[in-house]
């Protein structure tokens, strides 16, 4: 069986807050979680502020003055929704009712080797760690 993917106008809200069809979780686990899943969240989180600092070029002035109006700003929105596009992500997976610690699923595979020469080492990490496994700041 096929995921579902999204229309276009689905994607389009979906990319804005709207939550998907529960016949397209895998689809959406995959664009959340899935490789790619940051860059695609700036991408998307980049073009806004585009739209919104526009109307600052129409003014008559010099290049200087339009950069130091738009990129400061710009630049700010853009460390933001780097800064925020974890938490965003994990509220994301649990608006679809998905489990919210797949956002941490690449970094995982990505440490597997570590913790198992951990393991190895010293043996396995005592159960009242397991609360530390996962990002979340709550």
């Amino acid at each position: 069986m096929t995921a579902a993917k999204p229309t276009l106008w689905q994607r389009l809200t979906y990319i804005y807050g709207r939550r998907l069809p529960d016949s397209m979780s895998r689809w959406v686990a995959e664009d959340l979680a899935g490789h790619g899943a940051v860059r695609r969240h700036m991408i998307r989180y980049a073009i806004p502020p585009l739209f919104v600092l526009a109307p600052f070029w129409l003014i008559p002035v010099n290049l200087y003055m339009h950069l130091e109006m738009t990129v400061p700003i710009y630049c700010w929105s853009l460390l933001m929704a780097l800064a925020l596009n974890k938490p965003w992500r994990r509220h994301r997976l649990a608006q679809h009712g998905l489990d919210p610690r797949l956002v941490d699923v690449i970094k995982r595979k990505k440490q597997a080797q570590m913790h198992e020469d951990y393991v190895r080492r010293f043996g396995p990490r005592p159960e009242s760690a397991d609360w530390q496994s996962n990002s979340s700041p709550f």
